[in-house]
Protein backbone atom coordinates (compact mmCIF):
# COMPACT_ATOMS: atom_id res chain seq x y z
CA UNK A 1 0.00 0.00 0.00
CA UNK A 2 2.66 2.53 0.68
CA UNK A 3 4.90 1.62 -2.04
CA UNK A 4 2.23 2.27 -4.21
CA UNK A 5 1.33 5.31 -2.92
CA UNK A 6 4.86 6.92 -3.40
CA UNK A 7 5.30 4.87 -7.01
CA UNK A 8 1.91 6.71 -8.45
CA UNK A 9 4.09 10.02 -7.34
CA UNK A 10 6.28 11.27 -10.01
CA UNK A 11 9.12 12.62 -8.60
CA UNK A 12 12.41 14.06 -9.89
CA UNK A 13 14.51 11.74 -7.73
CA UNK A 14 14.97 8.34 -7.89
CA UNK A 15 13.69 6.10 -5.16
CA UNK A 16 15.82 4.14 -3.59
CA UNK A 17 13.87 0.74 -3.18
CA UNK A 18 16.22 -0.79 -0.99
CA UNK A 19 16.13 1.97 1.95
CA UNK A 20 12.80 3.10 2.42
CA UNK A 21 11.07 -0.03 3.73
CA UNK A 22 13.95 -0.26 6.20
CA UNK A 23 13.63 3.71 7.06
CA UNK A 24 9.69 2.85 7.10
CA UNK A 25 10.16 0.20 9.31
CA UNK A 26 12.32 2.12 11.92
CA UNK A 27 10.11 5.45 11.90
CA UNK A 28 6.80 2.86 12.71
CA UNK A 29 8.84 1.31 15.51
CA UNK A 30 10.06 4.32 17.39
CA UNK A 31 6.14 6.24 16.80
CA UNK A 32 5.13 3.16 18.11
CA UNK A 33 7.43 3.04 21.22
CA UNK A 34 6.52 7.05 21.93
CA UNK A 35 2.91 6.07 21.70
CA UNK A 36 2.88 3.73 24.63
CA UNK A 37 4.72 6.20 26.69
CA UNK A 38 2.39 9.23 25.69
CA UNK A 39 -0.15 6.96 26.52
CA UNK A 40 1.93 5.47 29.93
CA UNK A 41 2.69 8.68 30.82
CA UNK A 42 -0.82 10.40 30.71
CA UNK A 43 -2.00 6.84 32.89
CA UNK A 44 0.12 7.17 35.33
CA UNK A 45 -0.76 10.48 36.35
CA UNK A 46 -4.23 10.07 36.32
CA UNK A 47 -3.73 7.58 38.53
CA UNK A 48 -1.68 9.82 40.95
CA UNK A 49 -3.93 12.43 41.46
CA UNK A 50 -6.78 9.93 41.33
CA UNK A 51 -5.08 8.52 44.25
CA UNK A 52 -3.88 12.11 45.63
CA UNK A 53 -7.70 13.20 45.92
CA UNK A 54 -8.43 10.36 47.27
CA UNK A 55 -5.98 10.73 50.07
CA UNK A 56 -6.83 14.24 50.58
CA UNK A 57 -10.67 13.24 51.16
CA UNK A 58 -9.31 10.91 53.98
CA UNK A 59 -7.83 11.15 57.21
CA UNK A 60 -6.90 8.27 59.39
CA UNK A 61 -6.84 8.77 63.38
CA UNK A 62 -5.19 6.44 66.31
CA UNK A 63 -6.86 6.53 69.18
CA UNK A 64 -5.29 5.93 72.91
CA UNK A 65 -7.87 4.99 75.62
CA UNK A 66 -7.72 6.37 78.62
CA UNK A 67 -7.44 4.51 82.35
CA UNK A 68 -10.40 2.75 82.77
CA UNK A 69 -11.83 2.94 79.22
CA UNK A 70 -11.41 0.55 76.09
CA UNK A 71 -10.61 0.96 72.83
CA UNK A 72 -13.38 0.49 71.44
CA UNK A 73 -15.24 2.89 73.65
CA UNK A 74 -12.55 5.70 72.89
CA UNK A 75 -12.73 5.21 68.96
CA UNK A 76 -16.50 5.17 69.44
CA UNK A 77 -16.30 8.76 71.23
CA UNK A 78 -13.73 9.93 68.91
CA UNK A 79 -15.88 9.30 66.23
CA UNK A 80 -18.83 10.52 67.44
CA UNK A 81 -16.63 14.11 68.33
CA UNK A 82 -15.18 13.64 64.60
CA UNK A 83 -18.81 13.10 62.89
CA UNK A 84 -19.52 16.73 64.64
CA UNK A 85 -16.87 18.97 62.66
CA UNK A 86 -17.63 21.49 60.13
CA UNK A 87 -15.91 19.88 57.08
CA UNK A 88 -16.25 15.91 58.22
CA UNK A 89 -18.97 14.18 56.23
CA UNK A 90 -18.45 10.59 57.89
CA UNK A 91 -16.77 9.22 61.20
CA UNK A 92 -16.29 6.12 61.59
CA UNK A 93 -14.74 3.80 64.48
CA UNK A 94 -12.88 1.05 62.72
CA UNK A 95 -13.51 -2.55 64.26
CA UNK A 96 -10.89 -5.73 65.03
CA UNK A 97 -11.95 -7.35 62.30
CA UNK A 98 -11.87 -4.94 59.70
CA UNK A 99 -8.00 -4.00 61.35
CA UNK A 100 -6.95 -7.97 61.05
CA UNK A 101 -8.74 -7.74 57.47
CA UNK A 102 -6.01 -5.32 56.00
CA UNK A 103 -3.46 -6.81 57.70
CA UNK A 104 -3.96 -10.24 56.97
CA UNK A 105 -2.26 -9.87 53.54
CA UNK A 106 1.17 -8.63 55.12
CA UNK A 107 1.39 -10.58 58.24
CA UNK A 108 -0.86 -13.82 58.24
CA UNK A 109 -3.74 -15.38 60.11
CA UNK A 110 -0.94 -16.69 62.87
CA UNK A 111 0.53 -13.77 64.87
CA UNK A 112 -2.89 -11.29 64.02
CA UNK A 113 -4.59 -12.82 67.22
CA UNK A 114 -1.89 -11.93 69.12
CA UNK A 115 -0.94 -8.54 67.68
CA UNK A 116 -2.10 -5.99 69.33
CA UNK A 117 -3.91 -3.80 66.64
CA UNK A 118 -4.05 0.45 67.24
CA UNK A 119 -7.85 1.58 67.52
CA UNK A 120 -8.27 3.81 64.57
CA UNK A 121 -11.16 5.82 63.06
CA UNK A 122 -11.68 6.48 59.56
CA UNK A 123 -12.72 10.02 58.56
CA UNK A 124 -14.21 11.19 54.96
CA UNK A 125 -14.07 14.53 54.55
CA UNK A 126 -16.18 17.02 52.60
CA UNK A 127 -14.69 17.61 49.42
CA UNK A 128 -16.10 21.08 48.98
CA UNK A 129 -14.88 22.12 52.18
CA UNK A 130 -12.67 19.84 53.95
CA UNK A 131 -11.79 19.77 57.56
CA UNK A 132 -7.86 20.88 58.39
CA UNK A 133 -5.90 18.38 60.50
CA UNK A 134 -5.58 21.15 63.06
CA UNK A 135 -9.40 21.48 62.93
CA UNK A 136 -9.71 17.77 63.79
CA UNK A 137 -6.85 17.85 66.57
CA UNK A 138 -8.51 20.40 68.42
CA UNK A 139 -12.19 18.98 68.33
CA UNK A 140 -10.33 15.78 70.09
CA UNK A 141 -8.44 17.32 72.42
CA UNK A 142 -11.66 19.17 73.64
CA UNK A 143 -13.52 16.19 73.91
CA UNK A 144 -10.22 14.97 76.24
CA UNK A 145 -9.36 12.26 73.43
CA UNK A 146 -5.94 11.39 73.51
CA UNK A 147 -5.45 10.96 69.66
CA UNK A 148 -3.24 11.16 66.81
CA UNK A 149 -4.63 12.63 63.46
CA UNK A 150 -2.79 11.80 59.78
CA UNK A 151 -3.97 13.60 56.63
CA UNK A 152 -2.31 11.63 54.59
CA UNK A 153 -0.41 14.81 53.93
CA UNK A 154 3.19 12.88 53.25
CA UNK A 155 1.65 10.56 51.05
CA UNK A 156 -0.18 12.92 48.93
CA UNK A 157 3.61 14.63 48.40
CA UNK A 158 5.27 11.09 47.12
CA UNK A 159 2.37 10.39 45.16
CA UNK A 160 2.10 13.77 43.54
CA UNK A 161 6.13 13.72 43.18
CA UNK A 162 6.43 10.50 41.76
CA UNK A 163 3.53 11.70 38.92
CA UNK A 164 5.93 14.02 37.74
CA UNK A 165 8.88 12.19 37.86
CA UNK A 166 7.11 9.81 35.48
CA UNK A 167 5.92 13.00 33.52
CA UNK A 168 9.29 14.02 33.24
CA UNK A 169 10.77 10.08 31.99
CA UNK A 170 7.75 10.14 29.31
CA UNK A 171 8.83 13.29 28.25
CA UNK A 172 13.10 12.12 27.81
CA UNK A 173 11.41 9.16 26.28
CA UNK A 174 9.37 10.85 23.46
CA UNK A 175 12.02 13.61 23.11
CA UNK A 176 14.92 10.86 22.33
CA UNK A 177 12.34 8.40 20.09
CA UNK A 178 11.77 12.07 18.11
CA UNK A 179 15.70 12.60 17.76
CA UNK A 180 16.34 9.26 17.24
CA UNK A 181 13.75 9.27 13.78
CA UNK A 182 15.41 12.89 13.26
CA UNK A 183 18.54 11.04 12.77
CA UNK A 184 17.47 8.26 10.91
CA UNK A 185 16.15 10.54 8.23
CA UNK A 186 19.59 12.93 8.36
CA UNK A 187 21.04 9.14 7.67
CA UNK A 188 18.84 8.42 4.91
CA UNK A 189 19.05 12.68 3.27
CA UNK A 190 22.65 12.24 3.25
CA UNK A 191 23.14 8.57 1.80
CA UNK A 192 20.17 9.53 -1.22
CA UNK A 193 22.31 12.72 -1.77
CA UNK A 194 25.77 10.71 -2.04
CA UNK A 195 24.37 7.90 -4.54
CA UNK A 196 22.34 10.88 -6.87
CA UNK A 197 25.37 13.22 -6.85
CA UNK A 198 24.77 13.13 -10.98
CA UNK A 199 20.71 13.74 -10.67
CA UNK A 200 21.46 16.70 -8.22
CA UNK A 201 24.35 18.13 -10.74
CA UNK A 202 21.67 17.55 -13.57
CA UNK A 203 19.31 19.53 -11.50
CA UNK A 204 21.76 22.33 -10.65
CA UNK A 205 22.79 23.05 -14.58
CA UNK A 206 19.56 23.23 -14.82
CA UNK A 207 18.37 26.26 -13.01
CA UNK A 208 17.14 24.44 -9.75
CA UNK A 209 18.21 26.49 -6.80
CA UNK A 210 19.40 24.88 -3.56
CA UNK A 211 16.20 25.26 -1.90
CA UNK A 212 14.21 23.29 -4.53
CA UNK A 213 16.60 20.49 -4.39
CA UNK A 214 16.24 20.08 -0.71
CA UNK A 215 12.66 20.52 -1.38
CA UNK A 216 12.48 17.45 -2.92
CA UNK A 217 14.21 15.86 -0.24
CA UNK A 218 12.29 17.53 1.85
CA UNK A 219 8.88 15.94 0.58
CA UNK A 220 9.67 12.44 -0.17
CA UNK A 221 10.58 11.77 3.45
CA UNK A 222 7.90 13.87 5.20
CA UNK A 223 5.67 11.49 2.90
CA UNK A 224 7.64 8.32 3.85
CA UNK A 225 7.72 9.52 7.98
CA UNK A 226 3.95 10.60 7.84
CA UNK A 227 2.97 7.17 6.45
CA UNK A 228 5.61 5.37 8.50
CA UNK A 229 4.06 7.49 11.62
CA UNK A 230 0.34 6.23 10.49
CA UNK A 231 1.51 2.90 11.18
CA UNK A 232 3.09 3.32 14.49
CA UNK A 233 0.32 5.14 15.50
CA UNK A 234 -2.50 2.76 14.32
CA UNK A 235 -0.36 -0.40 15.72
CA UNK A 236 -0.17 1.44 19.49
CA UNK A 237 -4.19 2.73 18.76
CA UNK A 238 -5.10 -1.27 18.50
CA UNK A 239 -2.85 -2.34 21.35
CA UNK A 240 -4.21 0.32 24.34
CA UNK A 241 -8.19 -0.42 22.95
CA UNK A 242 -7.29 -4.08 23.32
CA UNK A 243 -5.77 -3.20 26.97
CA UNK A 244 -8.77 -0.98 27.67
CA UNK A 245 -11.12 -3.78 26.55
CA UNK A 246 -9.73 -6.40 28.38
CA UNK A 247 -9.16 -4.56 31.43
CA UNK A 248 -12.25 -3.61 32.58
CA UNK A 249 -13.15 0.41 33.52
CA UNK A 250 -9.58 0.33 35.40
CA UNK A 251 -7.67 -0.69 32.29
CA UNK A 252 -4.75 -3.03 32.82
CA UNK A 253 -4.34 -2.36 36.60
CA UNK A 254 -5.28 0.55 39.21
CA UNK A 255 -1.54 1.45 38.75
CA UNK A 256 -2.30 2.20 34.86
CA UNK A 257 -5.74 3.44 34.39
CA UNK A 258 -6.67 3.41 30.73
CA UNK A 259 -9.45 5.66 29.01
CA UNK A 260 -10.50 5.57 25.58
CA UNK A 261 -10.09 8.73 25.12
CA UNK A 262 -5.97 7.84 25.02
CA UNK A 263 -6.28 6.17 22.19
CA UNK A 264 -7.73 9.59 20.49
CA UNK A 265 -4.43 11.30 22.12
CA UNK A 266 -2.38 9.19 19.48
CA UNK A 267 -3.82 10.68 16.19
CA UNK A 268 -1.25 13.66 15.96
CA UNK A 269 1.56 11.29 15.77
CA UNK A 270 1.66 10.96 11.68
CA UNK A 271 1.81 14.53 11.91
CA UNK A 272 4.67 14.87 14.10
CA UNK A 273 6.66 12.56 12.57
CA UNK A 274 5.98 14.41 9.05
CA UNK A 275 7.41 17.52 10.98
CA UNK A 276 10.78 15.67 12.48
CA UNK A 277 10.93 14.22 9.32
CA UNK A 278 10.66 17.59 7.08
CA UNK A 279 12.93 19.60 9.39
CA UNK A 280 16.02 16.65 9.33
CA UNK A 281 15.75 16.17 5.49
CA UNK A 282 16.01 20.48 4.52
CA UNK A 283 18.17 20.95 6.89
CA UNK A 284 20.75 17.68 5.92
CA UNK A 285 19.92 18.48 2.35
CA UNK A 286 20.81 22.18 2.77
CA UNK A 287 23.83 21.63 4.61
CA UNK A 288 25.13 19.33 2.07
CA UNK A 289 24.51 21.24 -1.00
CA UNK A 290 26.45 24.45 0.83
CA UNK A 291 29.23 22.34 1.64
CA UNK A 292 28.90 21.07 -1.92
CA UNK A 293 29.78 24.88 -3.23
Amino acid sequence: MIRGLFARRPTLLPRDAGGEPWLISLIAVLCFLACLSAVGAAAADRAAHGWARQLRSEATVQVRPRVGETGAEAAARAAETLAGVPGVAEAEAMDRQTAEALLRPWLGDAVLPDLPVPHLVTVRLDQTGPASAVSLSRALASAGLDATVDDHRLWRGEVERSAAVITILALAAFLLTAGAAGAAVAYATRAGMAAQTAVIETLSLNGASDSAIAGLYQRRYGLLAFAAGGIGAVAAMVLVAGLRFLGGAEGVTPALPLIWSDVLILSPCPLLAATVALAAARLTALARLKGRH
